[in-house]
């Protein structure tokens, strides 16, 4: 049971939780959000139409003063271009919600809502982090037989600077620290070659700015190690971090079908899965997105955690219950604190030139 080690004003934690964004919305957003409440002692207000939430709602037994409701008109759909939308649609869930978080009425807002809404409102609403130039998009990255990795950036920024990457690292360092209690853990940036002096201009001037840091920075990394746990911090632009996280679901899947098929052709391979059911189980589970909870957006003033967009109920559930230690640790003030670090290294790298 997740408790009230987190208080302000006497009160409990309150999650602010989009109700209608994803594409299993509302009736998996509202499921998560019961089965969270059952194992966490915070306030979860689901945002959203009132009347579809409701509906959903009479469906559970649950504690009326651990979830609640708050209404919102309107909602912000994927088709709608993200900016235009933050900026016209006011009483749209993620709107109202960034808002409350902004105004002390939340403390953390999660979505499965339209990614790039979610960041427009963070930077258009809460602000950067005074200091950080790009906020970036912090996603698990499973590691097979392993504890998990944290990529940084996947996804919010394609085209990146050199100082961007150091952001990166520092800001994905601090999370994994905090919130996922990873001990001086290991930054890599991922490139062609192991050495320095490969890979292109942004990685290369990235390499020295990140080497000069206080971080457990341990050099290149090949995309080949990055599945094997090479570090715990998986540093590069959106682009690239993007297609890494997506070749790396769509590769799992497949190997899933493809050991399906091969196991339930004839007799002996049929034998043969029954005997390693439990371990296929084991290597699906390695690889669930839904067991890791969401991707925090790092670098904006305020804590928004964003959820796969075909997030069921348990993804909501561990999203919420993961989610908590965000808000919890402050790492939004511990990042605003680490802005002179970086300050610091890119005056320097300027010095030299």
């Amino acid at each position: 049971m997740y408790g009230c080690a987190y208080a302000r004003g006497g009160l409990c934690m309150k999650i602010i939780l989009d109700g209608m964004g994803g594409d299993n919305a509302p009736y998996a957003v509202v499921e998560g959000a019961v089965l969270a409440s059952k194992e966490i002692e915070h306030q979860i207000l689901i945002i959203g139409k009132e009347e579809l939430i409701n509906e959903e709602l009479k469906k559970y037994s649950y504690d009326g003063e651990k979830i609640k409701v708050v209404h919102a008109e309107e909602v912000i759909s994927n088709d709608d271009a993200p900016v235009r939308a933050v900026r016209s649609k006011k009483n749209s869930s993620i709107v109202m919600g960034i808002n409350m978080v902004k105004r002390g009425e939340g403390d953390i807002f999660i979505s499965a809502g339209s990614t790039g809404a979610l960041l427009a409102g963070g930077l258009f609403i809460l602000g950067r982090i005074q200091g950080i130039d790009r906020p970036a998009l912090a996603s698990i990255y499973p590691i097979l037989g392993g504890v998990p990795s944290l990529l940084v950036d996947a996804g919010a920024n394609s085209d990146c600077k050199p100082n961007n990457l150091l952001e990166f690292g520092i800001m994905g360092n601090i999370y994994m620290e905090k919130v996922i209690g990873r001990e001086n853990p290991k930054v890599g940036l991922v490139n062609i070659g192991a050495e320095a002096s490969k890979g292109s201009t942004l990685t290369k001037a990235a390499y020295e700015l990140l080497e000069q840091s206080k971080m457990n920075f341990i050099g290149n990394v090949e995309a080949r190690e990055v599945p094997e746990g090479a570090c715990d911090v998986i540093v590069t632009d959106g682009f690239t971090g993007n297609v890494l996280l997506k070749l790396t679901e769509g590769m799992a899947l497949n190997i899933l079908k493809l050991l399906k098929k091969k196991f339930t052709e004839g007799t002996k391979a049929k034998l043969g899965a029954a005997l390693l059911i439990d371990k296929i189980r084991d290597i699906k589970q390695d690889f669930d997105y839904s067991e890791y909870g969401g991707a925090p957006i790092l670098g904006v003033r305020g804590p928004i955690v964003k959820m796969h967009g075909s997030s069921n109920a348990n993804a909501v559930k561990n999203t919420i219950i993961k989610g908590i230690p965000y808000a919890e640790e402050k790492v939004v003030d511990i990042i605003q604190n680490s802005v002179l670090e970086i300050e610091e290294i890119t005056l320097s790298e300027h010095d030299r030139f």
